[in-house]
Protein backbone atom coordinates (compact mmCIF):
# COMPACT_ATOMS: atom_id res chain seq x y z
CA UNK A 1 0.00 0.00 0.00
CA UNK A 2 1.34 3.67 -0.52
CA UNK A 3 2.48 4.88 2.51
CA UNK A 4 1.88 8.57 1.79
CA UNK A 5 -2.11 7.45 1.10
CA UNK A 6 -4.57 9.38 3.15
CA UNK A 7 -6.88 8.39 6.06
CA UNK A 8 -10.11 7.14 4.45
CA UNK A 9 -13.22 9.16 5.97
CA UNK A 10 -16.07 6.69 5.16
CA UNK A 11 -19.74 8.75 5.26
CA UNK A 12 -23.12 7.57 4.77
CA UNK A 13 -26.28 7.34 6.62
CA UNK A 14 -26.87 4.80 9.11
CA UNK A 15 -27.07 0.78 7.97
CA UNK A 16 -25.98 1.16 4.87
CA UNK A 17 -22.91 -1.19 5.10
CA UNK A 18 -19.86 1.10 5.87
CA UNK A 19 -19.04 -1.04 9.25
CA UNK A 20 -19.41 -4.06 6.96
CA UNK A 21 -16.95 -2.85 3.85
CA UNK A 22 -14.49 -1.68 6.64
CA UNK A 23 -14.21 -4.38 8.50
CA UNK A 24 -14.09 -6.68 5.13
CA UNK A 25 -11.26 -4.20 3.69
CA UNK A 26 -9.33 -4.45 7.29
CA UNK A 27 -9.16 -8.13 7.92
CA UNK A 28 -8.21 -9.00 4.14
CA UNK A 29 -5.67 -6.84 3.81
CA UNK A 30 -3.75 -6.76 7.08
CA UNK A 31 -2.36 -9.11 9.94
CA UNK A 32 -3.34 -6.73 12.74
CA UNK A 33 -7.09 -5.00 12.24
CA UNK A 34 -8.84 -3.12 15.37
CA UNK A 35 -12.32 -1.95 15.00
CA UNK A 36 -12.86 0.95 17.90
CA UNK A 37 -16.72 1.72 17.98
CA UNK A 38 -16.85 5.51 19.36
CA UNK A 39 -20.63 5.29 19.52
CA UNK A 40 -20.42 2.48 22.01
CA UNK A 41 -17.41 4.01 24.02
CA UNK A 42 -19.89 6.78 24.29
CA UNK A 43 -22.50 5.02 25.83
CA UNK A 44 -20.13 2.70 27.42
CA UNK A 45 -16.84 3.52 29.31
CA UNK A 46 -16.25 6.87 27.81
CA UNK A 47 -12.57 5.58 27.37
CA UNK A 48 -11.98 8.00 24.63
CA UNK A 49 -14.29 10.73 25.17
CA UNK A 50 -11.49 13.25 26.25
CA UNK A 51 -8.89 12.04 24.44
CA UNK A 52 -7.60 15.56 22.39
CA UNK A 53 -4.29 14.62 21.59
CA UNK A 54 -2.11 11.50 20.05
CA UNK A 55 -0.05 11.23 22.98
CA UNK A 56 -3.26 10.31 25.32
CA UNK A 57 -5.02 8.20 22.10
CA UNK A 58 -2.40 5.88 21.86
CA UNK A 59 -1.93 5.45 25.85
CA UNK A 60 -6.14 4.84 25.74
CA UNK A 61 -5.38 2.03 22.61
CA UNK A 62 -2.71 0.32 23.77
CA UNK A 63 -4.48 -0.20 27.42
CA UNK A 64 -7.14 -1.65 25.45
CA UNK A 65 -5.60 -3.36 22.56
CA UNK A 66 -2.08 -3.61 22.68
CA UNK A 67 -1.85 -8.04 22.19
CA UNK A 68 -3.58 -7.16 18.53
CA UNK A 69 -1.67 -3.65 17.88
CA UNK A 70 1.43 -4.58 15.61
CA UNK A 71 3.27 -1.76 13.29
CA UNK A 72 2.60 0.93 10.41
CA UNK A 73 3.16 -1.77 7.85
CA UNK A 74 0.61 -4.63 9.48
CA UNK A 75 -1.96 -2.97 12.00
CA UNK A 76 -5.59 -0.77 10.38
CA UNK A 77 -6.84 1.15 13.01
CA UNK A 78 -10.65 1.00 12.16
CA UNK A 79 -12.52 4.07 14.12
CA UNK A 80 -16.39 3.79 13.91
CA UNK A 81 -18.80 6.44 14.18
CA UNK A 82 -16.28 9.02 13.91
CA UNK A 83 -19.23 11.56 14.36
CA UNK A 84 -19.39 10.71 17.48
CA UNK A 85 -16.33 12.26 18.85
CA UNK A 86 -16.06 14.94 16.32
CA UNK A 87 -12.61 16.38 18.02
CA UNK A 88 -11.02 13.18 16.71
CA UNK A 89 -11.73 14.20 12.97
CA UNK A 90 -8.87 16.93 13.56
CA UNK A 91 -6.28 14.57 14.94
CA UNK A 92 -6.59 12.30 11.97
CA UNK A 93 -3.49 14.86 10.42
CA UNK A 94 -1.22 14.16 13.44
CA UNK A 95 -1.77 10.51 13.72
CA UNK A 96 -1.35 10.21 9.80
CA UNK A 97 1.83 12.21 10.31
CA UNK A 98 2.84 10.03 13.20
CA UNK A 99 3.09 6.86 11.03
CA UNK A 100 2.58 4.78 13.68
CA UNK A 101 -0.35 2.57 12.56
CA UNK A 102 -2.21 3.36 9.26
CA UNK A 103 -6.44 4.43 10.05
CA UNK A 104 -9.42 4.33 8.61
CA UNK A 105 -12.62 6.31 9.42
CA UNK A 106 -16.56 5.84 8.88
CA UNK A 107 -19.40 7.60 10.49
CA UNK A 108 -23.32 9.07 9.94
CA UNK A 109 -23.83 12.91 9.66
CA UNK A 110 -20.17 13.87 9.37
CA UNK A 111 -21.66 17.05 7.32
CA UNK A 112 -23.37 18.11 10.49
CA UNK A 113 -20.54 16.67 13.11
CA UNK A 114 -17.86 18.93 11.31
CA UNK A 115 -19.66 22.46 11.03
CA UNK A 116 -17.93 23.76 13.92
CA UNK A 117 -14.56 21.31 13.66
CA UNK A 118 -11.04 21.54 11.35
CA UNK A 119 -11.35 19.07 8.69
CA UNK A 120 -7.72 18.11 7.66
CA UNK A 121 -7.77 18.26 4.20
CA UNK A 122 -5.06 16.74 2.51
CA UNK A 123 -4.68 13.98 5.59
CA UNK A 124 -7.70 12.65 4.52
CA UNK A 125 -9.84 11.51 2.01
CA UNK A 126 -13.62 11.54 2.66
CA UNK A 127 -15.51 9.28 0.35
CA UNK A 128 -19.26 9.20 0.46
CA UNK A 129 -20.89 5.57 0.44
CA UNK A 130 -24.59 5.55 -0.68
CA UNK A 131 -27.28 2.65 -0.22
CA UNK A 132 -27.44 -0.34 -2.12
CA UNK A 133 -28.52 0.45 -6.05
CA UNK A 134 -30.64 -1.66 -7.59
CA UNK A 135 -27.30 -3.22 -10.10
CA UNK A 136 -26.16 -4.25 -6.08
CA UNK A 137 -29.68 -5.75 -5.88
CA UNK A 138 -29.12 -7.63 -8.92
CA UNK A 139 -25.98 -9.05 -7.96
CA UNK A 140 -27.02 -10.35 -4.01
CA UNK A 141 -29.96 -11.67 -6.06
CA UNK A 142 -27.98 -13.76 -7.71
CA UNK A 143 -28.07 -12.34 -11.42
CA UNK A 144 -24.84 -12.72 -13.57
CA UNK A 145 -22.89 -9.88 -14.78
CA UNK A 146 -23.66 -11.33 -18.20
CA UNK A 147 -27.35 -11.19 -18.24
CA UNK A 148 -26.67 -7.43 -16.57
CA UNK A 149 -24.33 -6.25 -19.46
CA UNK A 150 -26.85 -7.93 -21.93
CA UNK A 151 -29.40 -5.38 -20.39
CA UNK A 152 -27.19 -2.70 -20.79
CA UNK A 153 -26.52 -3.11 -24.68
CA UNK A 154 -30.43 -3.41 -25.20
CA UNK A 155 -30.81 -0.13 -23.51
CA UNK A 156 -27.93 1.48 -25.40
CA UNK A 157 -29.27 -0.41 -28.54
CA UNK A 158 -32.73 0.88 -27.88
CA UNK A 159 -33.49 -3.01 -28.35
CA UNK A 160 -36.69 -4.68 -27.12
CA UNK A 161 -36.52 -7.16 -24.49
CA UNK A 162 -37.53 -11.45 -24.67
CA UNK A 163 -40.75 -11.23 -22.64
CA UNK A 164 -39.00 -13.53 -20.31
CA UNK A 165 -35.84 -11.42 -20.02
CA UNK A 166 -38.58 -8.58 -19.14
CA UNK A 167 -40.58 -10.40 -16.46
CA UNK A 168 -37.21 -11.71 -14.49
CA UNK A 169 -35.94 -7.79 -14.24
CA UNK A 170 -39.23 -6.55 -13.46
CA UNK A 171 -40.02 -9.28 -10.28
CA UNK A 172 -36.25 -8.35 -9.16
CA UNK A 173 -37.41 -4.59 -8.99
CA UNK A 174 -40.42 -5.27 -7.28
CA UNK A 175 -38.57 -7.26 -4.64
CA UNK A 176 -36.56 -3.77 -4.69
CA UNK A 177 -39.32 -2.02 -3.47
CA UNK A 178 -39.96 -4.19 -1.36
CA UNK A 179 -36.90 -4.58 0.57
CA UNK A 180 -35.01 -1.82 -0.49
CA UNK A 181 -31.39 -0.96 -0.05
CA UNK A 182 -30.17 -1.81 2.94
CA UNK A 183 -28.09 -4.50 3.37
CA UNK A 184 -29.29 -6.27 6.50
CA UNK A 185 -33.18 -6.15 5.41
CA UNK A 186 -32.01 -7.51 1.47
CA UNK A 187 -30.53 -10.21 3.37
CA UNK A 188 -33.47 -11.00 5.53
CA UNK A 189 -35.30 -11.01 2.41
CA UNK A 190 -33.35 -13.04 -0.26
CA UNK A 191 -31.34 -15.29 1.93
CA UNK A 192 -34.43 -16.04 4.52
CA UNK A 193 -37.36 -14.95 2.34
CA UNK A 194 -38.45 -13.84 5.70
CA UNK A 195 -41.12 -10.29 4.88
CA UNK A 196 -41.98 -10.05 8.35
CA UNK A 197 -37.88 -9.86 9.80
CA UNK A 198 -37.58 -7.31 6.70
CA UNK A 199 -39.70 -4.86 7.80
CA UNK A 200 -39.32 -5.18 11.83
CA UNK A 201 -35.55 -4.17 10.01
CA UNK A 202 -36.60 -1.53 8.16
CA UNK A 203 -39.61 -0.09 11.39
CA UNK A 204 -35.88 0.03 14.03
CA UNK A 205 -33.99 1.47 11.19
CA UNK A 206 -36.89 4.69 10.40
CA UNK A 207 -36.93 4.81 14.35
CA UNK A 208 -33.13 4.87 14.63
CA UNK A 209 -32.97 7.40 12.26
CA UNK A 210 -35.87 9.62 14.50
CA UNK A 211 -33.96 8.64 17.26
CA UNK A 212 -30.84 10.72 16.04
CA UNK A 213 -33.00 13.58 15.03
CA UNK A 214 -34.30 13.97 18.45
CA UNK A 215 -30.28 14.08 19.64
CA UNK A 216 -29.75 16.61 17.42
CA UNK A 217 -29.87 20.28 19.34
CA UNK A 218 -32.59 21.13 21.32
CA UNK A 219 -33.67 24.27 19.02
CA UNK A 220 -33.70 22.22 15.93
CA UNK A 221 -34.48 18.43 16.84
CA UNK A 222 -38.66 19.29 17.25
CA UNK A 223 -39.20 20.56 13.89
CA UNK A 224 -36.53 18.47 11.75
CA UNK A 225 -39.12 15.17 13.13
CA UNK A 226 -41.90 17.19 12.05
CA UNK A 227 -40.65 17.17 8.56
CA UNK A 228 -39.54 13.92 8.65
CA UNK A 229 -42.92 12.77 9.61
CA UNK A 230 -44.27 14.64 7.17
CA UNK A 231 -42.14 12.81 3.96
CA UNK A 232 -44.87 10.63 3.95
CA UNK A 233 -47.87 12.64 3.40
CA UNK A 234 -45.47 14.64 0.64
CA UNK A 235 -45.46 11.57 -1.24
CA UNK A 236 -48.87 11.46 -1.53
CA UNK A 237 -50.01 14.33 -2.18
CA UNK A 238 -50.62 15.72 -5.82
CA UNK A 239 -48.02 18.68 -4.99
CA UNK A 240 -45.58 16.76 -3.43
CA UNK A 241 -43.21 19.60 -2.89
CA UNK A 242 -42.97 20.98 0.79
CA UNK A 243 -44.45 23.83 2.39
CA UNK A 244 -43.13 25.67 5.01
CA UNK A 245 -46.44 27.17 6.48
CA UNK A 246 -47.70 23.47 7.12
CA UNK A 247 -44.39 22.62 9.45
CA UNK A 248 -45.41 24.59 12.46
CA UNK A 249 -48.78 26.35 11.03
CA UNK A 250 -46.80 29.59 10.09
CA UNK A 251 -48.07 31.01 7.61
CA UNK A 252 -45.92 33.67 6.49
CA UNK A 253 -42.79 31.03 6.77
CA UNK A 254 -40.46 30.02 3.99
CA UNK A 255 -38.38 27.17 3.46
CA UNK A 256 -35.47 29.40 4.47
CA UNK A 257 -36.96 29.40 8.12
CA UNK A 258 -36.41 25.88 8.47
CA UNK A 259 -32.72 25.71 6.55
CA UNK A 260 -30.62 23.95 9.41
CA UNK A 261 -33.33 21.36 9.87
CA UNK A 262 -33.98 20.70 6.00
CA UNK A 263 -29.58 20.77 5.39
CA UNK A 264 -30.03 18.10 8.82
CA UNK A 265 -31.73 15.50 7.02
CA UNK A 266 -29.73 15.78 3.51
CA UNK A 267 -26.39 15.78 5.19
CA UNK A 268 -27.37 12.56 7.41
CA UNK A 269 -28.80 10.54 4.22
CA UNK A 270 -32.57 10.38 5.53
CA UNK A 271 -33.70 12.42 2.89
CA UNK A 272 -33.23 12.70 -0.50
CA UNK A 273 -33.61 16.64 -2.02
CA UNK A 274 -35.08 17.73 -5.18
CA UNK A 275 -34.91 21.38 -6.16
CA UNK A 276 -37.18 23.08 -8.35
CA UNK A 277 -35.61 24.96 -11.35
CA UNK A 278 -36.81 28.40 -12.78
CA UNK A 279 -35.21 27.27 -16.72
CA UNK A 280 -34.35 24.77 -18.70
CA UNK A 281 -30.79 25.60 -19.11
CA UNK A 282 -27.69 23.84 -18.47
CA UNK A 283 -26.25 23.77 -16.21
CA UNK A 284 -29.48 23.25 -13.71
CA UNK A 285 -27.88 24.22 -10.45
CA UNK A 286 -27.58 27.74 -11.46
CA UNK A 287 -31.32 27.84 -12.13
CA UNK A 288 -32.26 26.39 -8.62
CA UNK A 289 -35.54 28.25 -6.62
CA UNK A 290 -34.09 28.00 -3.38
CA UNK A 291 -37.50 28.22 -1.55
CA UNK A 292 -39.17 25.43 -3.68
CA UNK A 293 -38.32 21.88 -2.88
CA UNK A 294 -39.41 17.98 -2.63
CA UNK A 295 -37.78 15.41 -0.11
CA UNK A 296 -37.80 12.01 -0.32
CA UNK A 297 -36.69 9.10 1.81
CA UNK A 298 -33.44 7.87 1.27
CA UNK A 299 -34.76 4.15 0.97
CA UNK A 300 -37.88 3.03 -0.98
CA UNK A 301 -38.12 -0.15 1.63
CA UNK A 302 -38.57 2.25 4.21
CA UNK A 303 -41.50 3.86 2.29
CA UNK A 304 -42.98 0.90 1.10
CA UNK A 305 -43.38 -0.47 4.65
CA UNK A 306 -44.83 3.14 6.42
CA UNK A 307 -47.18 2.86 3.77
CA UNK A 308 -48.08 -1.01 3.40
CA UNK A 309 -46.67 -2.70 6.59
CA UNK A 310 -46.46 -6.53 5.86
CA UNK A 311 -48.67 -6.63 2.86
CA UNK A 312 -46.27 -7.78 -0.27
CA UNK A 313 -49.72 -7.89 -2.74
CA UNK A 314 -49.19 -4.30 -4.13
CA UNK A 315 -45.55 -5.42 -5.25
CA UNK A 316 -45.79 -8.86 -5.65
CA UNK A 317 -49.24 -9.45 -6.07
CA UNK A 318 -51.86 -7.75 -8.33
CA UNK A 319 -53.65 -5.02 -6.50
CA UNK A 320 -55.41 -2.54 -9.60
CA UNK A 321 -56.32 -0.36 -7.06
CA UNK A 322 -53.15 0.75 -5.65
CA UNK A 323 -51.46 4.15 -6.75
CA UNK A 324 -47.33 3.33 -6.50
CA UNK A 325 -46.67 6.62 -8.06
CA UNK A 326 -45.11 7.93 -5.22
CA UNK A 327 -42.49 4.66 -4.57
CA UNK A 328 -41.91 4.55 -8.01
CA UNK A 329 -40.51 8.64 -7.85
CA UNK A 330 -38.89 7.50 -4.87
CA UNK A 331 -36.67 4.37 -6.11
CA UNK A 332 -35.74 7.31 -9.51
CA UNK A 333 -34.63 9.51 -6.81
CA UNK A 334 -32.58 7.30 -4.86
CA UNK A 335 -31.24 5.31 -8.19
CA UNK A 336 -30.36 8.94 -10.18
CA UNK A 337 -28.59 10.01 -6.46
CA UNK A 338 -26.65 6.83 -6.43
CA UNK A 339 -25.16 7.40 -9.74
CA UNK A 340 -24.26 11.01 -8.84
CA UNK A 341 -26.61 12.80 -10.16
CA UNK A 342 -28.73 15.65 -8.40
CA UNK A 343 -31.90 16.19 -8.30
CA UNK A 344 -34.40 19.23 -10.03
CA UNK A 345 -37.82 19.40 -11.05
CA UNK A 346 -39.65 21.71 -13.11
CA UNK A 347 -43.50 22.44 -12.25
CA UNK A 348 -45.61 25.47 -14.06
CA UNK A 349 -49.38 26.01 -15.45
CA UNK A 350 -47.76 27.07 -18.82
CA UNK A 351 -45.38 23.91 -19.87
CA UNK A 352 -46.37 21.36 -17.49
CA UNK A 353 -44.47 19.43 -15.02
CA UNK A 354 -41.66 17.33 -15.40
CA UNK A 355 -40.63 14.54 -12.42
CA UNK A 356 -36.81 14.98 -12.62
CA UNK A 357 -34.29 16.92 -14.72
CA UNK A 358 -30.81 15.90 -14.81
CA UNK A 359 -27.05 17.71 -15.65
CA UNK A 360 -26.18 15.70 -19.08
CA UNK A 361 -22.67 16.46 -19.25
CA UNK A 362 -21.56 14.20 -22.04
CA UNK A 363 -23.72 16.96 -24.16
CA UNK A 364 -23.59 19.60 -22.08
CA UNK A 365 -27.67 19.69 -22.39
CA UNK A 366 -30.15 18.70 -20.24
CA UNK A 367 -32.35 15.11 -19.52
CA UNK A 368 -35.94 15.45 -18.71
CA UNK A 369 -37.23 12.17 -16.93
CA UNK A 370 -40.90 11.38 -16.38
CA UNK A 371 -41.98 8.61 -14.26
CA UNK A 372 -45.34 6.57 -14.61
CA UNK A 373 -46.46 3.60 -12.73
CA UNK A 374 -49.60 2.67 -14.23
CA UNK A 375 -50.25 0.04 -16.68
CA UNK A 376 -51.56 1.92 -19.52
CA UNK A 377 -51.57 5.10 -21.12
CA UNK A 378 -48.60 7.33 -20.46
CA UNK A 379 -50.23 11.25 -20.86
CA UNK A 380 -47.17 13.85 -20.05
CA UNK A 381 -47.90 17.00 -20.97
CA UNK A 382 -44.33 18.79 -20.24
CA UNK A 383 -42.38 16.53 -22.29
CA UNK A 384 -43.15 17.00 -25.51
CA UNK A 385 -42.48 20.69 -25.48
CA UNK A 386 -39.17 20.29 -24.05
CA UNK A 387 -37.77 18.18 -26.92
CA UNK A 388 -39.61 19.92 -29.63
CA UNK A 389 -36.78 20.44 -32.25
CA UNK A 390 -39.27 23.95 -33.23
CA UNK A 391 -40.30 24.83 -29.49
CA UNK A 392 -39.11 27.13 -27.04
CA UNK A 393 -36.77 24.51 -25.52
CA UNK A 394 -35.50 22.25 -27.54
CA UNK A 395 -33.87 19.98 -25.06
CA UNK A 396 -32.07 16.56 -27.21
CA UNK A 397 -34.32 13.95 -25.83
CA UNK A 398 -36.56 13.02 -22.53
CA UNK A 399 -37.42 9.46 -21.26
CA UNK A 400 -40.17 7.63 -19.75
CA UNK A 401 -39.87 4.90 -17.23
CA UNK A 402 -42.88 2.88 -16.98
CA UNK A 403 -43.85 -0.46 -16.39
CA UNK A 404 -44.35 -2.39 -19.66
CA UNK A 405 -41.94 -4.05 -21.77
CA UNK A 406 -41.76 -0.64 -24.04
CA UNK A 407 -38.06 -0.02 -25.27
CA UNK A 408 -39.02 2.83 -28.01
CA UNK A 409 -37.81 6.05 -29.30
CA UNK A 410 -40.04 7.77 -31.06
CA UNK A 411 -40.30 11.96 -31.13
CA UNK A 412 -37.41 12.55 -29.19
CA UNK A 413 -38.28 10.81 -26.05
CA UNK A 414 -37.30 7.51 -24.88
CA UNK A 415 -39.80 4.86 -23.39
CA UNK A 416 -37.95 2.46 -21.27
CA UNK A 417 -39.24 -0.22 -18.46
CA UNK A 418 -38.85 1.43 -15.40
CA UNK A 419 -35.67 -1.26 -14.37
CA UNK A 420 -33.51 0.49 -16.66
CA UNK A 421 -33.30 3.38 -14.38
CA UNK A 422 -29.60 1.92 -13.24
CA UNK A 423 -28.50 3.00 -16.73
CA UNK A 424 -28.84 6.55 -16.35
Amino acid sequence: MDPDSMILLLNGAKEIGKTLVCREVGRSLFPHFVEVNLQDDYHGEKNFALVHDIREFYFRLTALYGPSLGSYDDTLIFLDEIQVYPHFISMLKPLRADRRFRFICAGSSLGIATRSTFIPMGSIQPLSMRPMDFEEFLWARGAGQESIDSLRENFAQRKPLSQSSHEFFFKAFKEYLLCGVLPDTVKAFLEEGDVYKTRDIQSSIYESYKGDMSRYDQEHSLKTRRIYDSLLSYTQNKVKRLRAKQIEGDVRATLVKYENEIDYLIDSGSALPANAVSSFHFPLGEWSVKDLMKLYYNDVGILTYLLFKNNVKPFLGDVPAINLGSVYETVVAQELIAHGHQLFYFDSKKVGEVDYLVNDYDSLSILPIEVKSGRTGYEYRALPKLVDPKGNYRLGQGMVLQNANRLVFADNILTAPIYMVMFI
